[in-house]
């Protein structure tokens, strides 16, 4: 048995063109300018259109998605920093006055917002 079973295959090198006029031997040889040899058909094109369309709404989904979950988490922020504020006035409010008379205020307070809103 030999070795050699194993056969590498492979382009076959160019033939060398010889020295460019220019000099600039490190470049690679250009090919011939084919106007038609971008053309795709229009069915293509539409489907490439309706594809990229797909796409887009896609991703305007994803990052109106994005978007809400990250409003929700400001809202969540604000509200907790309004909740702490408020916490503290009253903290203030009973250092001064009466703990009865706190609370309520507290009540005549949270009857005020809800008429209000």
């Amino acid at each position: 048995m030999s070795t050699e079973t194993v056969a590498v295959e492979s382009k076959a090198p160019e033939a060398p063109r010889g020295m460019r006029k220019n000099g600039k031997q490190w470049h690679i040889p250009r090919k011939a300018f084919r106007p038609t040899a971008g053309l795709t058909s229009y069915e293509e094109r539409e489907k490439r259109r309706l594809a990229m369309a797909v796409t887009k709404a896609k991703e305007k989904e994803m990052k109106e998605e994005k978007e809400a979950e990250r409003q929700q988490r400001i809202q969540k922020i604000k509200d907790k920093r309004a909740a702490k504020e408020e916490k503290e006035r009253y903290a203030k409010m009973a250092e001064k006055m009466h703990k009865k008379r706190v609370e309520r205020l507290k009540r005549k307070e949270k009857r005020n917002k809800l008429l209000n809103s």
